[in-house]
């Protein structure tokens, strides 16, 4: 075989560009277009294309142009190693979900506050509040980081009527502003806009924990009674919610 004839069966054979002779902002705006649940394949076209879908670059313009979407990110338990670990949930272009390992993230902290920021999750003991992480603790003292300025601004003093011992990682949420947290014996409110530390009396009246906010709504499940308890901070009150909870029906 001639060599002129071997050099065209290899120029035959690579390829063609997908999107040829297009510069780099302009591939990145169209990527930035198409929704996420089409990523996984795009990386399988190329090494660059793999490169492209997990750049900070293609979230950031995907912020600009408004294209942004909300993912579901939890961490869960490996009981070969009891290693925890991040994952996220795949939303499939056919309608089905899977979860999904983050390799490229480090083991998780057992206890910990996950907070979003845009495209960033920071791990703490702690809430965000209009771009400020209020980091709260074992301590008299709460702390705060600015995520716009990436600096921590001068300590901020937690009520007198604390204990010291707070419960951070699972007994502190935010609804409407507000910080709402409890020790072993009382129920906090702080209001960062006012600098003001308040005590909820009837916040208090359940020993709540492993707490999450809907709608400024906290909801809790409590094991003792076997419900699930929701507490609406405009009303100060306190409700069963009725369902169904592992083919049980409570509440």
């Amino acid at each position: 075989m001639s060599s002129k004839t071997r050099s065209t069966k290899e120029e035959s054979s690579e390829p063609p560009s997908l999107i040829p002779s297009l510069p780099e902002d302009i591939i990145v705006d169209i990527l930035a277009r198409v929704g996420r649940c089409y990523y996984p394949k795009l990386s399988l076209v190329s090494k660059h294309f793999r490169s492209l879908v997990t750049s900070h670059e293609l979230y950031a313009r995907r912020s600009l142009l408004g294209c942004t979407e909300h993912s579901l990110y939890v961490v869960l338990c490996n009981k070969e190693n009891d290693n925890h670990y991040c994952y996220v949930l795949y939303r499939k272009a056919n309608g089905n979900h899977s979860l999904v390992l983050i390799p490229s993230l480090p083991k998780m902290p057992r206890r910990g506050g996950f907070v979003a920021v845009g495209s960033r999750i920071y791990v703490f003991v702690a809430d965000i509040i209009d771009g400020k992480i209020y980091v709260t603790g074992y301590c008299s003292n709460m702390a705060v980081f600015n995520t716009e300025t990436q600096m921590w601004e001068p300590k901020k003093t937690t009520a007198e009527t604390m204990s010291g011992y707070m419960w951070p990682y699972d007994c502190c949420v935010v609804m409407a502003g507000k910080m709402y947290m409890r020790d072993p014996s009382y129920s906090f409110v702080y209001d960062p806009k006012e600098r003001k530390w308040e005590t909820d009396k009837m916040l208090n009246k359940f020993k709540w924990r492993n707490a999450r906010v809907v709608d400024d709504i906290l909801y809790y499940f409590d094991y003792s009674w076997e419900v699930l308890r929701a507490y609406d901070p405009k009303g100060s009150s306190w409700v069963v919610v009725n369902g169904e909870w592992f083919g049980r029906i409570v509440g």
